[in-house]
């Protein structure tokens, strides 16, 4: 079956993509296989590649299975000890004939392993091996967003959690082996749960349908703290892969509800300039059922959009996350080794060194000698991580980007608020951003102001961690005329590693003050189109590239209709 092959050769990575595993497998064009199963495949099996490695040496399998590399002996003897389903291939076929022909011996190599380790059954030695994985370092629990759009908490906590028990403190989640059946209802954004780190819900009928989405908290935070008036259409400036759109779907259809059930909910207009990721985007609103609400602009740059022009006419809310440097991303710290066991191995029959071994698996180009592969899975990863000494570079040219993106955001003549964030931990791309762009020409002539805690939606307003001021990276003379610490107290920051169970992110809001959404001067608005929306240079669309790849009731702006905050 071209499962194990198309796995063994993506591994290799014989052409030196760039990328994260999850990135690489979804972008390959020419599989055979479900890129799901392919990703599911190799991270099971790389939970196991430690003990799987000396059970494989020992059994002397490569040595007698020359047709056999060490990864498709490692990702067969996964399927055939460990997996529920079994090697997935005909009985025919030449991987299982070479593979069940050793059963015996390679379950009893397994089987001395685990009483070796103290463990009375194979889950015993799971759930010792998923203990282990978490003591390595910080645990990140499993958020899991109810899709309000095609279900609702209540039903999910009936149907799908219906086994599980709730708790009252997300440590217990975060210390659970990933076999605990325990949720945490999060206090801060409505209709999110925390389940046990690693948990696997993937094969879940709600995930499957839509019905439950992964989303880190941090991730909800844009979408909660615009908290859209409902009155008008929402744009998503950077939307792929689509899950703070869903998002803000799922708010302006609650709004709707609301108001009586029968409205309709206005629209959320998704921009995103890349086609692949458009896409990814345009599979992740169907999937949600968000394609009545949701309209994508496909290969559309967001900064090229003309804020005058008809179709944006009914946009009073925007929501930004553009590119950034991605290091809040948990991915970045949560690689995973994959061991490979040795084609010699310690079984009694050697092949000579002498003589060379052919392989089925010409894609396969792991060298003998090196055993580990570290494997980053997160699909948010960008292809290159910048060195220390081009960080500070590449900082200045995505922050160059981020205000620009901002400040056109702040040009729609009847747009009342804007959400800013990055997945970044970089004061440079977050709080120096949100002090340049008030102090813009923008913010001024259109009435812009950064959104005070004290007005924040409850679970934003509530949420401990703020921003925080670097002297040394932004001129204090830019600065000094705003009030500081209030605008720091009204930024908002995730910190990955701790206690909260976010990743790294920050986000900001911004309002527009009353009486400046339309009459702004004519000329003055020419003058803002022409110095914002007029789209890229050449050198500037090569910066504003992704550097990371795939709600409520609210209270009513100023002189619109009256709706209620949604409760916590």
């Amino acid at each position: 079956m071209s499962l194990y092959y198309e796995a063994a050769s993506i591994l290799a990575n014989p052409d030196k993509t760039g990328g994260s595993l999850k990135s690489r497998i979804y972008k390959k064009k020419d599989l055979k296989s479900s890129p799901a199963q392919i990703v599911a495949l190799v991270t099971e099996a790389s939970k196991w590649s430690g003990v799987l490695k000396d059970v494989i040496e020992r059994s002397g399998l490569l040595a007698e299975e020359k047709k056999l590399t060490p990864t498709l002996a490692l990702l067969l003897t996964y399927d055939l000890l460990i997996s529920k389903g079994g090697v997935a291939a005909p009985a025919s076929h030449v991987l299982k004939i070479s593979i069940t022909r050793h059963k015996a011996r390679l379950q009893a190599e397994l089987t001395r392993s685990r009483v070796k380790a103290g463990h009375p059954t194979l889950d015993a030695f799971k759930d010792a091996l998923e203990r282990e994985r978490n003591a390595a370092g910080p645990q990140h629990p499993r958020w899991v967003r109810v899709n309000t759009l095609k279900t609702s908490l209540g039903d999910q906590l009936t149907t799908t959690f219906g086994k599980f028990k709730e708790v009252e403190s997300l440590a217990e989640v975060m210390s659970a082996p990933a076999s605990s059946k325990i949720y945490f209802v999060d206090p801060h954004i409505l209709n999110l749960l925390a389940l046990p780190p690693r948990i696997d819900l993937s094969k879940t009928g709600a995930y499957l349908a839509g019905q439950i989405i992964f989303q880190d908290k941090a991730s909800c935070f844009p979408a909660y703290l615009l908290d859209p008036s409902g009155d008008g259409d929402v744009i998503d400036g950077c939307a792929a892969p689509g899950n703070k759109t869903t998002h803000v779907a799922a708010i302006l259809k609650d709004i709707a509800a609301q108001d009586g059930g029968s409205d309709t909910p206005t629209r959320v207009i998704a921009f995103e300039r890349d086609r692949f990721r458009a896409k990814i985007l345009n599979k992740m609103v169907k999937l949600a059922s968000a394609d009545g609400i949701v309209s994508i602009k496909a290969a559309h740059d967001f900064t090229e959009a003309d804020p005058e022009a008809e179709e944006y006419a009914n946009v009073t809310d925007l929501l930004l996350d553009p590119s950034c440097s991605g290091t809040g991303i948990v991915g970045r710290d949560d690689a995973i080794t994959m061991h490979l066991p040795s084609s010699q191995g310690d079984g009694s029959k050697k092949t000579p060194s002498s003589k060379k071994r052919k392989r089925n698996v010409k894609e396969e180009t792991v060298p003998e000698s090196e055993t580990t592969l570290q494997l980053d899975m997160d699909d948010s990863v960008p292809e290159e991580t910048p060195v220390e000494d081009k960080l500070s570079e590449r900082l200045t040219a995505l922050s160059a980007f981020q205000l620009r993106i901002l400040k056109h955001a702040m040009c729609f003549p009847k747009a009342r608020r804007i959400t800013y964030s990055t997945c970044s931990i970089h004061f440079e791309e977050n709080e120096a951003v949100v002090f340049q762009a008030l102090a813009s020409k923008e913010a001024t002539r259109y009435g812009w102001s950064i959104l005070k805690r004290r007005d924040q939606v409850s679970g934003m307003k509530s949420w401990p961690r703020r921003g925080v001021w670097e002297d040394d990276k932004l001129d204090k003379k830019e600065a000094e005329p705003l009030q500081r610490q209030e605008i720091l107290d009204a930024c908002i920051r995730c910190e990955k590693g701790t206690d909260d169970g976010t990743m790294g992110f920050f986000v900001a809001a911004f309002i527009r003050e009353e009486g400046k959404s339309s009459d702004v001067d004519q000329e003055e608005a020419e003058e803002a189109e022409e110095d914002e929306w007029n789209g890229f240079s050449g050198d500037e669309a090569g910066t504003a590239e992704p550097a990371a790849v795939v709600e409520k009731v609210v209270s009513a702006e100023p002189g619109s209709k009256k709706k209620k905050r949604r409760k916590q």
